[in-house]
């Protein structure tokens, strides 16, 4: 879990989108509760940024520099999927 400290180091931003109540939501909202805490304890200065919307696709948009951004759909997958797909984001930038 060593690319949990890279976020600062390659991403500018990590915006996670989902919807309050749907089930294909459901993994996003878990690995909020599971893992945003030690996220923000690897990273405090970083941005985070959960945006709850009623019907919207959960997705991990992530930011690197020169405003580049890259969008992953984690729509109904489990929070340990979700978790794998942020480690790609992060170790591939």
């Amino acid at each position: 879990m060593a690319w949990k400290s890279l976020l600062t180091k390659n991403l500018q931003e990590l915006r996670i989108h989902l919807c309050q109540t749907s089930r294909n939501s459901q993994g996003a909202r878990d690995f909020i509760f599971g893992s945003y805490k030690d996220l923000k304890k690897a990273n405090p200065n970083f941005p985070i940024l959960i945006r709850e919307a009623s019907g919207v696709e959960a997705k991990l948009i992530a930011r690197y520099d020169l405003g580049v951004e890259k969008t992953v759909s984690i729509d109904g997958l489990p929070a340990a999927d979700i978790s794998k797909q942020l480690e790609a984001l992060v170790t591939k930038a």
